[in-house]
């Protein structure tokens, strides 16, 4: 049987997923991520999530080549309505927009706040959800930035935990949910080059906004601000006003 091969992307969740865990992908796709983990990890089950019945399909046939139907079950519905009330300990979500996730996590509030750890990856957004773990009181413990085929990802990682939190008292609390408080203070090469793409991007955006015939000087305003930031950000300025 030849080795699954996944994307960096979701070998780098992969990592953060507990040892031994019970966890749960949901919108598992052709449930790669439950598949590599739980090759890798002889003690690890899972539940692959999925709404559309074509993928839900794929996602069977992917666990039963590699025998694994004892240990992840594949499950066909719309979002946490997969998941008993009692289960898992660890929830992914991966490579949906952060309105998206926000939604699912929001649909059965009661299941997910049952759970001790969340790993999320947003395609956009991301910011929504630092709100998120905030607002229901999850400690942002982690934050990882890869870059894969021209392409950046964030992946979130928040646990029910009296740890002290990563966020600065020194640096408000609005750009640190905006950039990440983690991925701020490690100022990676992936994050650099990131955010160097977000401000040609706003830089564009605004032109054409001051070049419009009716101008929305209160969005025109917030997209200002956040360049700002972004300016500050990779000039290594003072970040703390």
């Amino acid at each position: 049987m030849k080795n699954l091969q996944i994307s960096s992307r979701l070998k780098e969740i992969a990592k953060h997923i507990p040892k031994a865990s019970f966890f749960a992908d949901i919108g598992s796709d052709h449930a790669y991520l439950p598949t590599f983990v739980c090759l890798s990890d002889l003690d690890a089950t899972a539940i692959a999530g999925e709404v559309n019945q074509g993928p839900f399909n794929k996602a069977k046939e992917v666990v039963d080549t590699y025998n694994l139907e004892n240990r992840i079950d594949v499950r066909l519905g719309d979002g946490l309505a997969v998941l008993d009330s009692d289960e898992p300990d660890t929830i992914v979500i991966a490579g949906m927009g952060g309105k998206l996730i926000e939604k699912i996590l929001l649909q059965n509030i009661s299941k997910t706040l049952n759970t001790k750890k969340i790993i999320l990856q947003p395609n956009l957004d991301s910011d929504r959800l630092r709100k998120w773990f905030l607002k229901y009181n999850y400690n942002l413990t982690n934050e990882k930035i890869i870059e894969e085929n021209n392409h950046f990802y964030e992946i979130l990682i928040a646990e029910k935990t009296d740890e002290e939190n990563n966020y600065s008292e020194e640096i408000s609390l609005e750009k640190q949910i905006y950039f990440g408080p983690i991925l701020l203070k490690e100022h990676s090469l992936e994050f650099r080059k990131k955010w160097i793409g977000e401000k040609s991007n706003l830089k564009r955006i605004i032109k054409e906004m001051k070049q419009a015939k009716e101008i929305n000087y209160l969005k025109l305003n917030q997209f200002e601000k956040k360049l700002n930031w972004i300016e500050e950000v990779l000039n290594h300025e003072s970040f703390n006003k």
